[in-house]
Parts: structure tokens; C-alpha cells; sequence
């Protein structure tokens, strides 16, 4: 079966809407709070969800490098949080080190207002089969990046 540039650009717009749809799940209705690096996985599939309807709507194929770019960048932040998972590296001071950044004194202060703990980067929040969020969303982004790049390349 072969896909044409319009069926594989949807597919890779797709994709990062599921994976997006899933972060928020996991947030919601899972309530596993993100860290800072889950957020920045989450921007760039935004970008390829806004560069996706783009293409679909104007037909304008070199859009689609920029798809991959999107693709790979997720994928990058997603490698570079595993690495902190496993303590391959330090991760940022802003969520590895227990930051309460963004939270007034007046909030830390007042027993009635409840402030939720710091959500760790180096923390293993849920995995399936050994691999974290953080690496399901690096594995699974370089396979949408190569979507984007079949799209980008098919001449149909």
C-alpha cells in the first residue's frame, strides 16, 4: 500500500495530536503531574499539529521539512529526559533539585492554600515495558519525523 503526501502528512499530524492527546490525558485524568521537560516535549508537537493543518490546507509540500523538524525536536527533548531518568546526565536545576520557582510566599505561607511538591524530571513518573513517557514520546516522535520526511520527499 503507498501513501500519498496528503494521507502521510495527515498521518504525522495525527500522530502528534495522539501523542499530545495522551500527555494531557496522563495529566488530567491520570493526574501524574508534568515536569518541566514533560511540558517542552508537548510545544513541539503543537508546532507539527499547527504545521500539518497548514500543509493539508495550502498543499505547500516544504512545509513538511519543518513537520520533521518539529518531530525531531520532541524527540530530542524526549532522549535528553530519559538521560535524566536514568541519571545518565543532571537535568535541569528548575526541576531536578525540588524548585518551588512560581509559587508566591504568601502561598507557601498560607495553610490554606494547597501547593503541590515540585514534579521531579529525574523521576520515573509510569513506564510500559521498561520505557518511560519520556522515552515512548522520543521513540515514537522519530517514527513521525520519518513520516514527515517521506511526505516531504513523495511527488505525488
Amino acid at each position: 500500500m503507498t501513501f500519498n503526501h496528503r494521507s502521510l502528512t495527515q498521518i504525522a499530524t495525527l500522530g502528534s495530536g495522539a501523542l499530545l492527546a495522551g500527555a494531557f490525558a496522563f495529566q488530567y485524568i491520570g493526574g501524574l503531574a508534568p515536569c518541566q521537560l514533560c511540558l517542552w516535549q508537548r510545544w513541539p508537537h503543537a508546532a507539527a499539529i499547527l504545521i500539518g493543518a497548514v500543509v493539508l490546507l495550502t498543499g505547500w509540500r516544504p512545509l513538511a521539512w519543518l513537520g520533521a523538524l518539529a518531530a525531531l525536536a520532541t524527540a530530542g527533548i524526549g532522549l535528553f529526559h530519559v538521560g535524566v531518568e536514568q541519571l545518565w546526565w543532571e537535568g535541569l536545576a528548575s526541576c531536578t533539585a525540588g524548585s518551588i520557582t512560581g509559587i508566591s510566599a504568601a502561598d507557601l505561607l498560607n495553610p490554606a492554600v494547597d501547593v503541590a511538591a515540585p514534579v521531579r524530571c529525574d523521576a520515573i513518573a509510569w513506564a510500559m515495558f521498561g520505557i518511560s513517557m519520556a522515552g515512548w514520546n522520543a521513540l515514537l516522535s522519530l517514527g513521525l519525523a520519518g513520516v514527515w520526511v517521506a511526505a516531504a520527499l513523495r511527488k505525488d
